[in-house]
């Protein structure tokens, strides 16, 4: 199914006021509602590297499982739908070839990425992530983080150590417990959410959120939402004169209509018999 048209779709990536290059990496393919975010880490220039495999290798992977006629099912194991496993699978298999690049090439030992990646389809959204690259949602006047970070302060506030408020002025921010690349498998969490008209989804670099307040976030959505060009060039322009101490990356997409798949006679018959 091609989403042209009922999506639409901005990406903006910025070095920042501090760092000399950017190690950050965004990709898209707008006919199946596809955005991945990489933000690398690693030795001089490594981390560029991680973060641009993982987009490639997302990328190419999820554009290929996405035109599978399976691909609206419900895995039956998970119960997940079958471009949540595209996406996670495409994930895994980035991991693997990020960890093998980094034991054999002596310059990028010890690379790796953090990543956020999303794909829309049948009214949906998947959502897989992995360290503490973030997705947000605004439906209405709410707005939301869908993702948890994986990190080091995420599990002192989940254990009750920190407050979310004490969180968010916390300089120990970036402690990632997972990361594309480091070990040769990793645990990519997925999640999905129902879609509808009007929904704005964020996807962004810890860059963003290390220098701009959640509520600073939504109100410049909230503002700018007539363009979302405009909205990425504010939130990247709002995180360097906050000091961009980070490489910034933002990517925005805006429901504009129904995508509803078209349903088989076998998933109309099932859906019949699960009612």
């Amino acid at each position: 199914m091609n989403l042209r048209g009922k999506i639409k779709f901005a990406e903006i990536s910025d070095t920042g006021k501090v760092r000399e290059h950017n190690e950050d990496a965004i990709g898209s393919n707008a006919e199946i509602g596809l955005m991945v975010l990489a933000d690398g880490m690693g030795g001089y220039n490594a981390g560029e590297v991680a973060s641009g495999i993982a987009v490639q290798t997302i990328t190419e992977l999820a554009s290929v499982g996405a035109n599978r006629e399976t691909r609206n099912d419900v895995d039956p194991t998970t119960g997940l739908m079958r471009q949540s496993i595209v996406l996670r699978d495409a994930v895994s298999r980035a991991n693997k070839i990020i960890f093998q690049t980094a034991q054999s090439q002596t310059h990028c030992e010890g690379m790796g990425t953090t990543l956020v990646a999303a794909m829309f389809f049948d009214n949906r959204i998947s959502i897989a992530h992995v360290g503490d690259s973030r997705a947000y949602r605004l439906r209405g006047d709410r707005f939301e983080q869908l993702t948890l970070d994986h990190s080091l302060l995420q599990e002192l506030v989940d254990r009750g150590f920190y407050s979310e408020e004490e969180a968010q002025r916390s300089t120990n921010r970036n402690y990632v417990t997972r990361a594309l690349g480091v070990e040769p498998t990793v645990e990519v969490e997925v999640q999905e959410y129902d879609v509808e008209p009007g929904d704005i989804y964020l996807l962004c670099s810890d860059g963003l959120p290390d220098m701009v307040e959640d509520e600073d976030i939504h109100l410049t959505i909230s503002t700018f939402n007539a363009s979302l060009d405009v909205v990425g060039q504010q939130l990247v322009q709002l995180t360097n004169d906050h000091g961009g101490r980070d490489n910034v990356s933002v990517m925005l997409a805006q429901v504009i209509e129904s995508f509803a798949a078209k349903k088989g006679l076998l998933a109309k018959l099932s859906k019949m018999f699960r009612s």
